[in-house]
């Protein structure tokens, strides 16, 4: 075997903490790689300018993810690939110099899937930590560091998770992913809005400093177009950072496909051409992420609900509010569904059956109830939950209060601002119950620099009694979760639109456990950094 294998980016992740030996072994390939899987000629060109990426933790593995990519930003498409099948060998290992590999094998990245692989990993221990990497020919991919959940019936002492969404690539630098990839974290929380399908800014740049090509400002319709989209958001290193930090939980919110996508309530009426962009956008979305095989689309189908479970202390339930919701509008329709039945189902048998103590619930578009307007009628957000579902979403508070959810948490995203929020079973109600709280974290990159207290900041707690907490700069929340509080940071940074913007912890929400409402200490504004 060569001991000249190629390998990039693993001494800038502080997170690893190499040992000098440790970092040696990485960069020369120790280990026991196979030979017999490189009968074939494998690209010259490092195809590892993706990074590399690992989701869904199971106490026993989770799926890892790389795509790869000679040349991420070719204009076809396909990544400087030829339209030929690769062996990528894959290692685990208990330390990050690969002197104890626990699970290896091979996998084939296929020009159908856009050269991705997505290997699930079984037999490992929970609540651990192991990191892994990937090799095609002479080139070892960036190294990985993972994490186990822990085993159901056992209650881990904490978890820490950040919550992102909405990193629009042209609207600013992704310094919040440096700052992330510098916490202890266990987990990411992406909810939706990972790419956009178009720019939304004048004269958009890369981060590069350079203008966007023409071929890059066209709007997303087809498969070759969606693959362009996530590899000029994936070979951003920052977000390779974060990804190799720790594995994610990820869905999908509007943009993936487009903007508040066209619902009707009858799939016939869709014109074709639609169910083909969706489908597009959904594949391409299946290839870029550390996703598992159920998670694979069908045509323009993606089963992208689903529950990811630490132990007794918290269930991640992951909702879907785009896929199956109805295209009725207006603040009281009794028939209208973001949910759809099924997953509606799903979602409240969960509280039924859950042994978690923490029930977190992943959201797309705010679930509190906003006024947008001082005045006594209610100006609700087009799209969200009161904008056209609030018959619905009384339904699922009051059956989550009825079957005596205690610590009902929902993680929203969407809105490219900060909330904290008491959750009401009915919001006209001034009597009805708080039965749990939501948190809405602002975007990682979305609609520019933003403001710390903007004219809304300032109306909407007036018009909203039970809205807490109201920010519009960028950046991410980060969560310390133990059996008895929950601790969310919101973490701001004073600009986007140039990189290496410092980071602060704007305020702080506890929500104590067997009590529903948020509490909240204010923190420092970034004016003061």
């Amino acid at each position: 075997m060569s001991n000249h294998l190629h390998a990039k980016g693993v001494g800038r992740r502080r997170f690893l903490g190499y040992s000098t030996a440790g970092a040696t072994a990485v960069m020369l390939g120790t280990g026991a790689w196979s030979t017999n899987a490189y009968a074939e000629t494998p690209p010259r060109q490092d195809p590892f300018t993706l990074g590399v990426a690992s989701g869904d933790p199971a106490p026993d593995g989770v799926v890892l993810w790389t795509r790869l990519a000679t040349e991420p930003l070719a204009a076809d498409g396909r990544g400087g690939m030829p339209e030929r099948r690769f062996p990528v060998q894959y290692q685990v290992s208990e330390d990050p110099g690969f002197t104890r590999i626990v699970r290896s094998g091979t996998v084939v990245a296929s020009p159908e899937l856009g050269h991705s692989v997505h290997p699930e990993i079984h037999g490992l221990q929970p609540s651990r930590h192991y990191w892994y990497r990937f090799r095609v020919g002479e080139h070892l991919s960036p190294v990985g560091r993972t994490r186990t959940a822990p085993e159901l019936g056992t209650t881990p002492s904490s978890l820490n998770f950040a919550i992102a969404s909405c990193q629009s690539y042209e609207a600013g630098f992704y310094t919040a992913y440096q700052h992330m990839a510098e916490e202890d974290l266990d987990l990411v929380v992406h909810l939706g809005d990972y790419i956009y399908e178009k720019s939304y800014v004048e004269d958009p740049i890369l981060h590069t400093g350079e203008p966007l090509p023409d071929y890059l400002r066209t709007q997303c319709y087809d498969l070759p177009r969606y693959r362009l989209q996530y590899a000029l958001y994936k070979a951003d290193p920052l977000l390779q950072d974060a990804h190799a930090m720790c594995p994610w939980v990820t869905t999908f919110d509007d943009h993936e496909v487009a903007a508040i996508w066209p619902y009707v309530d009858d799939p016939s009426e869709m014109p074709a051409d639609y169910n083909e962009r969706k489908a597009a956008g959904f594949q391409a979305m299946y290839e870029n992420q550390p996703l598992r095989h159920d998670q694979m689309p069908s045509g323009h189908d993606m089963r992208i609900h689903r529950r990811v479970q630490y132990g007794d202390l918290a269930d991640f339930t992951m909702l879907d509010t785009r896929q199956y919701r109805s295209s009725h509008e207006g603040h009281i329709d009794p028939d209208a569904t973001m949910l759809g039945g099924k997953q509606r189902d799903w979602l409240i048998d969960g509280f039924s059956s859950s042994r978690a103590r923490w029930q977190i619930i992943g959201n797309q578009a705010p679930m509190v109830q906003i006024d947008r307007d001082v005045d006594p009628e209610v100006e609700a957000w087009y799209g969200s939950w009161d904008g056209g579902f609030v018959t619905e979403r009384n339904l699922v508070l009051t059956e989550a209060h009825e079957r005596g959810v205690e610590n009902l948490v929902v993680i929203t995203g969407d809105r490219h601002c900060n909330y904290l929020a008491d959750l009401k079973t009915d919001f006209d109600d001034p009597d009805s119950p708080v039965v749990g709280t939501e948190i809405v974290g602002t975007s990682i990159s979305s609609q520019r620099d933003g403001d710390d207290l903007p004219q809304q900041g300032i109306d909407y707690p007036i018009a909203n009694p039970w809205l807490k907490f109201y920010n519009q700069q960028r950046g991410y929340c980060r969560v310390t979760l133990t059996p008895d509080l929950l601790t969310n940071e919101y973490r701001v940074m004073p600009y986007v639109s140039r990189p290496d913007a410092p980071i602060t912890t704007r305020a702080t929400a506890r929500i104590q456990h067997g009590s529903p409402e948020g509490h909240l200490e204010d923190g420092t504004p970034t004016d003061e950094l």
